[in-house]
């Protein structure tokens, strides 16, 4: 696994976020949690980084990335590719 820094946008309450950070956990990919109720100033980057209070949010090494699509949820197979992990099983 290469090292990478990665920061994950997200809130308690967002199903599509706990589905994020179960997929990072099963890969064993670390990340740092910025929960944008509680981080001061989180919604306000996500906000200018995004357009809008979108979540769940990766930032890979200062690049911003949505690993969900409205309507169909987590992206398993597109975040497995990035990532470079398998999906299968």
């Amino acid at each position: 696994m290469i090292a990478m820094d990665l920061k994950v946008y997200s809130a308690v309450w967002c199903r599509d976020c706990r589905e994020a950070k179960r997929f990072l956990q099963k890969h064993s990919i670390a990340y740092t949690e910025i929960d944008i109720e509680r981080v001061p100033g989180a919604a306000d980057e996500l906000l200018a980084h995004v357009g809008k209070k979108a979540i769940p949010q990766f930032v890979i090494d200062g690049k911003w990335v949505q690993p969900y699509r409205p309507g169909q949820g987590f992206l398993h197979d597109e975040m497995a590719v990035l990532f470079g992990v398998s999906e299968a099983g």
